[in-house]
């Protein structure tokens, strides 16, 4: 008998919800952006978020399930993300979970939305190869894990200061370049010589071993200062130079490159050590072409099963937060209506080399 499950995804600033059939087959899949929002801040704001939130969620919810074709007494439970996340924003989808779950008599599911990026690779590719090696990149999280099993994720590595797509938002404010950043770097640099400017990649070469607690962490803050710097002197004292189009091109390719180049450099770091039979990636970064494709070059990376999710599964969507809910249910782990928002990703502990 088919399981459905509903998945509600408002951690941030997407208004998500899906329905997902035995784990695999995703019924409908429906995601609102708020970045026109956002725009004139350059980065969201909770409040703002939360509110549109509030007036998206019963639209969302029902296109959810009128493009599935399923009603909500034929679901067989509710998952919802409950961590991390801005808090206003999570309680706008806890709520909706939650009275669904009672008005109908469904399973409650609390689902970690970091952990939901890890698993995406299982909608993907649903023979993914034990144990896989992923990366979720994105606004507010970069960091690496070890999936050994479904629901058996151990980190590895954490960004130490600047997510990777916050570095290039604020990379492409420096660069006068609009919002969201990610997007527009990409674009800008298509034309661009990468090689051009010789921008640092912190904490790649000066680790001493894999026994350091940071060999597998990320650092962005630093590449970030040099861009400043760059653009307005030692200090960043004097005016924004001007940029002609391609210098602009030549910067934004040569900034991108170095998000890209420390992430792979990680990433082979970790397959290195921990002998991963597959790779995969998750989180808004996922979605930049530099980077999937630099993955499929790195002689390392490419040897392993690589999945590489669709666009629509790399951002935030409900679709993830239904498999995690697929998977939780199986294992009888339910929550129930105490259930609360954490602002924080749950803790991950440190994986063994094999």
């Amino acid at each position: 008998m088919t399981q459905r499950i509903l998945g509600i995804e408002t951690s941030c600033d997407e208004t998500a919800a899906a329905v997902v059939a035995d784990g695999r087959v995703v019924l409908s899949n429906v995601v609102h952006s708020q970045i026109h929002l956002h725009e004139r801040w350059r980065g969201v704001v909770p409040e703002v978020a939360s509110r549109s939130h509030t007036m998206r969620i019963l639209p969302i919810l029902q296109q959810a399930l009128d493009d599935a074709g399923v009603k909500p007494h034929e679901l067989d439970a509710v998952a919802v993300t409950h961590r991390p996340g801005m808090i206003g924003c999570l309680l706008v989808g806890m709520a909706a979970a939650k009275a669904l779950a009672l008005r109908f008599s469904l399973p409650l599911l609390a689902v970690d939305h970091v952990q939901a990026h890890v698993h995406t690779a299982l909608l993907a590719e649903p023979q993914l190869q034990f144990p896989a090696l992923c990366l979720v990149a994105s606004g507010g999280h970069t960091a690496m894990y070890l999936l050994r099993a479904p629901l058996d994720a151990v980190r590895l590595g954490t960004t130490r200061d600047d997510a990777a797509g916050e570095a290039l938002d604020k990379g492409a404010a420096l660069l006068g370049l609009p919002y969201p950043g990610g997007p527009a770097i990409e674009r800008a640099a298509l034309e661009g010589k990468a090689d051009r400017f010789n921008l640092p990649r912190p904490m790649v070469r000066g680790n001493q071993g894999p026994d350091d607690e940071d060999w597998f962490d990320f650092s962005f803050s630093g590449l970030k200062t040099s861009l400043l710097y760059l653009l307005r002197g030692p200090g960043a004292v004097a005016p924004p130079r001007a940029l002609d189009e391609p210098e602009l091109r030549d910067l934004a390719a040569s900034y991108q490159e170095a998000v890209v180049d420390a992430l792979l450099q990680k990433l082979t770091r970790a397959a290195d050590r921990h002998a991963p039979k597959s790779l995969c990636i998750g989180g808004g970064v996922a979605r930049n072409q530099r980077l999937r494709e630099r993955l499929q070059q790195e002689p390392r990376l490419r040897a392993l099963q690589l999945v590489l999710p669709e666009m629509n599964l790399c951002s935030d969507n409900g679709a993830m937060i239904a498999l995690m809910g697929h998977l939780q249910l199986q294992q009888g782990m339910l929550a129930d209506m105490t259930l609360e928002p954490v602002a924080t990703p749950q803790a991950g502990g440190k994986a063994k080399p094999r």
